[in-house]
């Protein structure tokens, strides 16, 4: 090939690179974008959803969701590890300093039993009493004669928190019998033994139900523990669920959160028995 023939051929191609019409075509090599969210495991299944919508609108990005718990989605985003990180709880005015929160939409806790149980309903005092020790058989809340098996969270989960808060229990007065991470582990748990009580979030919950998973939502205080409830805000253990960021979001992140608030996508919360921010 003579030289005046490579110079052309370098020339077209360098325009082709330049023309918006050359630029839209897919370049081999080209470097994938790629948001890295983690946190509250109640968050993920609903942001790992709607990040597949996003990726098939976005090509070339990638969302790459990882759980952990509340406490790690802080972390996680404050020291760069992570663009966004997932809280399922209201952040304290420590928490939020240096942090953008963005809120996306809202989530109940309440208490699961085994789907074979004959226990519907259960008021705060009882669980306060099963918790702290002080009822220790089903036969006491009205159930058959056997042993309570309890199912706790572990430290840096929001729902732990929150559970502790709403109920008034000192952490040390639990003697756990089983300790779990995310909501799909405690749900798992408590399918797998007829006996066990534990507390998750609502949706997650209803999610598993529909699966044809074997547990169900006791009814709280007289309140049916649904989305539902939560929509009108008759069930009253409820949560906020929340993206942060370090400070402003850069382009690609502002990007995805917005998608994440727009309405357009509420039937992805829906879906996912969660309640959006702005219903």
């Amino acid at each position: 090939m003579s030289p005046r023939i490579t110079l052309h051929l370098a020339m077209g191609i360098a325009l082709c690179l330049l023309s918006p019409s050359c630029a839209e075509q897919p370049k081999a090599g080209l470097k994938q974008q790629k948001l890295i969210i983690t946190g509250a495991s109640t968050i993920a299944p609903l942001v790992s959803e709607l990040g597949k919508r996003f990726e098939k609108q976005h090509p070339g990005t990638r969302i790459d969701v990882h759980t952990g718990g509340s406490a790690r989605g802080l972390t996680d985003a404050r020291q760069g590890l992570a663009h966004i990180g997932m809280v399922s709880e209201a952040l304290t005015e420590e928490e939020q300093k240096g942090m953008q929160v963005f809120l996306i939409g809202r989530d109940g806790i309440s208490i699961i039993v085994h789907a074979d149980n004959p226990l519907d309903k259960i008021v705060s005092k009882q669980v306060v009493a099963v918790y702290t020790g002080k009822t220790k058989n089903w036969k006491d809340l009205g159930g058959k004669d056997a042993p309570i098996t309890l199912v706790h969270k572990a430290e840096g989960r929001s729902t732990l928190t929150l559970f502790l808060h709403y109920f008034g229990i000192d952490n040390k007065a639990v003697k756990a019998d089983v300790v779990v991470g995310d909501d799909q582990q405690g749900i798992k748990t408590v399918a797998g033994n007829p006996n066990t009580i534990g507390y998750v979030s609502i949706g997650s919950t209803e999610q598993s139900i529909q699966q044809g998973v074997k547990v169900k939502l006791l009814t709280l205080d007289g309140v049916k523990a649904t989305s539902a409830a939560v929509a009108d805000n008759s069930f009253p253990w409820q949560r906020s669920l929340n993206l942060v960021t370090k400070g402003q979001p850069t382009e690609l992140t502002k990007q995805f959160i917005d998608f994440v608030q727009a309405q357009e996508n509420y039937d992805i919360f829906r879906k996912e028995n969660f309640v959006p921010a702005k219903r």
